[in-house]
């Protein structure tokens, strides 16, 4: 008899730590966390929307292609670098190509990226940065680099009507410094920057 209620007891203790625990932990923890970050970090909290007008048009996180119905990047955008990730920039596929420097296909795949991009841009090939050329390690990189973007200003100004100048005006704005003033490199936005570029022309 002693040897039952002990265990009916240390059952019930269990059960109410179990629950105590879920509520203060399950519960309590997660509204607390979710206030926190509404109120210090809204913008972040909610996955760095980035609108156009009432449109939400994507997330300043994650890149995302400026191709037409067939997959061919479009001229009067900018573009971003390649992604390994499914299709391209699929956040539910996130990755990149895992080849070595020294992976033949690798190698292959950046001499053709390479000739395509100097091609499309009206630019030698050895004008190409490497962030052309190369995805990321997440594949969904949203920044390129500034050299990246300047070498499509020509093209993209082309293509719209605009004055080069103007354009590059709009690059050399965008352009984002390094994290803390000396963590990575200087980057560009490619989302923003074509939201951007839609605004200048009206």
């Amino acid at each position: 008899m002693s040897t039952t209620r002990t265990t009916v007891r240390t059952h019930w203790v269990a059960v109410r730590a179990m629950l105590i625990f879920t509520l203060v932990l399950g519960v309590a923890y997660a509204i607390v966390v979710t206030a926190i970050g509404q109120l210090a970090l809204p913008a972040q909290a909610n996955g760095s929307v980035v609108r156009s007008g009432d449109e939400v048009v994507g997330s300043a996180l994650i890149g995302q292609s400026f191709t037409d119905a067939a997959g061919e990047p479009l001229p009067e955008w900018f573009q971003p670098r390649p992604s390994a990730a499914g299709d391209g920039y699929d956040a539910g596929a996130s990755s990149g190509s895992n080849y070595g420097p020294e992976n033949a296909d690798l190698i292959a795949a950046i001499e053709e990226r390479k000739a395509r991009v100097a091609e499309f841009n009206g630019v030698s090939p050895a004008d190409v940065p490497a962030d052309a050329v190369t995805a990321s390690g997440s594949g969904l990189d949203p920044h390129i680099s500034p050299e990246y973007a300047l070498l499509q200003v020509q093209r993209v100004a082309g293509e719209r009507g605009l004055p080069e100048a103007e354009v590059q005006g709009l690059v050399e704005s965008r352009i984002q410094a390094r994290d803390l003033g000396y963590l990575g490199e200087p980057t560009v936005n490619v989302l923003q920057l074509n939201l951007a570029l839609a605004e200048l022309e009206g």
